[in-house]
């Protein structure tokens, strides 16, 4: 993991693993840089996130997944916060949305039995909880995404676990199996593929959606959200739901970024057919972790506006807020 020293460390303090730095990863790195368009590269920023964040997450390839460059360019931003004293420390949001499901998806894993569980990630990225979450133990981990980055990820986890071998160190699949699936959300056939892959419609799943409807344009992120909502009609067949969604406010932050948006994702869903929708945002009790001790920050300050509240009154600036979303199948609850 990366090596984060004290808030006031230069830096030529800040450490790498041997393994980010190796001529091997660099190159792959180097690849991701010229070929991949932002939407992809939002993937590492999420991992570098996760690798400076490592006091409370705990993420064996999140260095490797983000790459050299990323990390010490979030290194730098995180110091200079803190030597600021900012309200927020970069990477926070970041870390606790990560955190936020985590927690879900382990309480979501023990509500549905604990084993023989399909979880999907939809729009996976350079996720790694197939490799740091135990309770994933019994259960079949689906990862879909673009194909060239699976074959990269694919790459640098060989990789990883080339060098774990030989250096005696730990790089251990969690989950009972690991399944990629080669698909792009935007097309109607990735529902097809997935099944293609040994996905059964038939079986307890939890749908994982980090970091990704807000991506997608709002035709094709209905689209996602509606093949959910079909394929989870049989009473006999628990679904749970872990998705976040931007606001309408939010996505102006780059509108050639993000697309999808919803003001009121707890209205949206009921009206494709989930139940027992539960709404968070950044900052509430059961997404804070203690990482927001500022009375003042950002986050708390959206808090205490009203949702329907689009500027916020006091400095006039847009109310970005991201929602962190859980919801059941028809008639369950979570």
């Amino acid at each position: 993991m990366a090596q984060r020293e004290s808030s006031t460390s230069s830096d030529s303090e800040f450490t790498l693993r041997d393994l980010v730095t190796s001529d091997e990863v660099r190159e792959i790195h180097a690849t991701i840089d010229t070929e991949w368009d932002p939407v992809l590269q939002s993937s590492r920023q999420t991992a570098a996130g996760r690798a400076l964040w490592s006091h409370v997450i705990n993420d064996p390839l999140a260095d490797i997944f983000a790459g050299e460059k990323l990390l010490r360019g979030l290194y730098e931003k995180m110091r200079r916060d803190r030597l600021k004293n900012a309200k927020e420390v970069s990477g926070v949001m970041m870390a606790i949305r990560t955190l936020w499901f985590d927690t879900r998806l382990e309480a979501a894993i023990e509500a549905l039995g604990c084993t023989g569980i399909q979880i999907v990630l939809l729009g996976a990225g350079m996720d790694a909880r197939a490799y740091r979450m135990s309770c994933l133990k019994n259960n079949i981990v689906f990862e879909l995404d673009f194909p060239e980055l699976l074959q990269l990820k694919h790459n640098l986890i060989n990789h990883a676990e080339t060098t774990s071998t030989n250096t005696n160190t730990n790089l251990i699949l969690q989950s009972a199996r690991l399944v990629h699936v080669s698909a792009d959300l935007r097309e109607p056939d990735w529902f097809q593929k997935l099944t293609d892959s040994g996905f059964s419609p038939e079986t307890n799943t939890i749908w994982l959606l980090e970091g990704i409807l807000y991506y997608l344009s709002q035709n094709d992120a209905m689209q996602v959200l509606e093949a959910i909502a079909n394929n989870m009609c049989k009473p006999t067949v628990r679904t749970a739901l872990l998705a976040d969604f931007m606001n309408k406010s939010a996505i102006t932050l780059s509108n050639e970024m993000y697309h999808f948006y919803s003001d009121w994702p707890d209205e949206l869903l009921p009206s494709l057919g989930f139940c027992e929708v539960n709404i968070s945002q950044i900052g509430d009790l059961d997404a804070n972790f203690g990482l927001l001790t500022d009375p003042e920050n950002l986050f708390e300050r959206r808090r205490n506006i009203p949702r329907a509240v689009e500027t916020d009154p006091r400095d006039g600036s847009p109310c970005c807020r991201l929602y962190l979303v859980e919801a059941a199948g028809p008639g369950q609850v979570i």
